[in-house]
C-alpha cells in the first residue's frame, strides 16, 4: 500500500551531491537467515554479515563518506522474508552538515513478511546548524511479522555546546500492518526557538522514538516498568513515555545526550527480545567501539 502523495515527500530530482542507494533482501538458507540479494549504487555498502547469535543475521550498514551534505540522497530498502530474522545497525552517527541551498534527503523503506523478524537499530542522526534535510521512513509489516526499530535525532552538537540555531529538518514516519496505517508522525524543526516550545522538544537537543509491534499487555507492562527504572537512573538527562496504537507500542524520548537515550532504548530492546525469543541479546559489538 502506498502513502497518498499529499502526505509523502516527493523524490528529489536534483543531480547535485551524492546519490547512494542500497537494497537488501534476507531469507532462510541452510538453516539460518542469509543476505540473499544486494544491490547498491554509490557510497552505501555492507561490510559483511555476522552471526553472533547463531541463526540471526547481523548487518552493519556503512556510509564511507562519513557525512551528508546538501543535495545528497540516501535510500535504504530492506526486506526480510518469512521465517527470517535480520538485525541492521550502523557503526556510528549519520552527520548532516550545513547546506548552502540544496536539501539532503534520506529515505528508509523497511518491510517484513509474515513470520519475519526485523530489527532496525541505527545510531543517531546529527544535524549541524544550517542543515537542510528531509527524512522519510516507511515500515510495512505483514501478518504476524515482528518489528522493533528506533530513530534518534540530535539537533546541533550538545557535547560542544553547539545549538541548532538555523536550518530546517522535515521528517515523516509511517508504519503499516497488512496495508493498514498504524502510525503517521511528522517532524518539523526550523530554528532554535522550536527547541524551547513546551509542546515539542522542551529545550532538549535530542528526540527519539522506539517502535515495537506486536505487543501484548504483559510486554507493555514490562516496558513501562523499564521506563520508570530508567527515569530514576538518568533523571532529567532523558524523559521517557510510551503509548500504544493498535498493537504498536511507541516509546518516546527527549534527551540531553545520546548515551542516556541509547542506554534506555537498549534496555527496552533487551526486554522485547526476552519476551519474544526467550533470551536477552548481546548488544552489537560496534556500539561499544
Amino acid at each position: 500500500m502506498s502513502i497518498p502523495s499529499t502526505i509523502r515527500f516527493s523524490r528529489p530530482d536534483s543531480d547535485q551531491g551524492w546519490r547512494a542507494e542500497i537494497c537488501l533482501k534476507y531469507g532462510m538458507k541452510g538453516g539460518k537467515t542469509r543476505l540473499l540479494e544486494r544491490q547498491q549504487i554509490g557510497p552505501l555498502a555492507v561490510q559483511k554479515t555476522f552471526y553472533p547469535e547463531g541463526e540471526t543475521c547481523h548487518t552493519y550498514l556503512l556510509h564511507p563518506p562519513g557525512g551528508v551534505v546538501g543535495g545528497d540522497q540516501l535510500r535504504y530498502d530492506i526486506h526480510v522474508d518469512s521465517a527470517s530474522h535480520a538485525l541492521l545497525t550502523t557503526p556510528g552517527a549519520t552527520k548532516f552538515y550545513r547546506s548552502n541551498a540544496d536539501t539532503a534527503w534520506q529515505s528508509q523503506e523497511l518491510s517484513a513478511a509474515d513470520g519475519a523478524f526485523l530489527e532496525w537499530l541505527p545510531m543517531e542522526n546529527i544535524f549541524f546548524p544550517g542543515a537542510q534535510v528531509k527524512l522519510s521512513t516507511e515500515v510495512h509489516l505483514t501478518g504476524d511479522a515482528r518489528f522493533i526499530g528506533w530513530e534518534m535525532q540530535c539537533f546541533g552538537r550538545p557535547v560542544l555546546a553547539e545549538d541548532f540555531t538555523h536550518g530546517q529538518i522535515l521528517g515523516q514516519t509511517h508504519i503499516f500492518r497488512d496495508g493498514k496505517l498504524l502510525l503517521a508522525e511528522n517532524l518539523r524543526l526550523q530554528d532554535k526557538t522550536q527547541l524551547e516550545y513546551a509542546a515539542s522538544l522542551r529545550g532538549y537537543p535530542m528526540t527519539g522514538s522506539l517502535y515495537i509491534s506486536p505487543v501484548d499487555d504483559v510486554l507493555v507492562s514490562r516496558i513501562n516498568q523499564i521506563i520508570d527504572e530508567q527515569q530514576v537512573r538518568f533523571g532529567d538527562a532523558v524523559l521517557l513515555g510510551a503509548s500504544e496504537l493498535e498493537g504498536l507500542l511507541v516509546v518516546r524520548a527527549l534527551g540531553q545526550h545520546t548515551e542516556p537515550m541509547m542506554a534506555s532504548f537498549v534496555q527496552v530492546w533487551s526486554a522485547v527480545r526476552e519476551a519474544w525469543l526467550g533470551y536477552t541479546p548481546d548488544a552489537p559489538r560496534i556500539w561499544s567501539t
